[in-house]
């Protein structure tokens, strides 16, 4: 693979945004790709938005991914999706956990939650993969685990083998409770290659 793939991850503080970008940045690296990678943080610890920019090819010069430049986005939150359109064009394929977290404005009743968020998306000809990472994490035993979620589903679109995203998980997850990131990362990678097949 001699261009560069550009992955934009994008969500709430608190989801395990920047853990999903550790996992998929040791991966690619161990896959022998060059990395680069670069996290805002924002008001993370207040439900603000994160964002994190993953670049990886055979030589990459800079972390940061240009608007329009986006090939695969992940969007850890469904109104985040719609935030970051801008780095997103007619060829990306967008991953989108449909779990609504609201945010401040909405949660005092000073805006609204838009309830065509999946509907505007389409509009635009991007290729969404909507899933409910939530009840898939549930479903594995533990709903803290959405962001192994989003990596499995993830990987499913990679070009990075599937034993190595599951060693890089066994070495960074605590063994307590790395049974169930490792079925929450397989549930989720099962979910999308169903929505792929279809």
């Amino acid at each position: 693979m001699t261009r560069t793939t550009n992955l934009f991850l994008c969500g709430v503080g608190g989801q395990g945004i920047l853990l999903a970008s550790e996992v998929i940045s040791s991966a690619c690296m161990r896959s022998g790709f060059d990395i680069k990678q670069s996290e805002v943080h924002g008001m993370a610890q207040r439900g603000g938005s994160v964002v994190a920019h993953l670049r990886f090819g055979e030589k990459v010069f800079s972390p940061l991914i240009e608007p329009g430049d986006a090939d695969i986005v992940v969007s850890f939150e469904l109104l985040e999706a719609l935030r970051y359109l801008p780095y997103m064009n007619g060829k990306t394929r967008v991953i989108v956990n449909t779990q609504k977290i609201l945010p401040a404005p909405v949660a005092t009743g000073a805006d609204v939650y838009p309830a065509d968020v999946l509907a505007q998306l389409a509009q635009r000809r991007i290729t969404v993969f909507p899933m409910d990472a939530f009840e898939i994490a549930k479903a594995a035993g533990e709903t803290r685990a959405v962001n192994m979620v989003l990596v499995g589903a993830l990987s499913a679109l990679l070009p990075l083998d599937e034993a190595v995203f599951l060693a890089v998980i066994s070495e960074r997850i605590p063994e307590k409770i790395r049974k169930v990131n490792v079925e929450a990362f397989l549930k989720g990678k099962e979910a999308i290659k169903e929505m792929i097949s279809v």
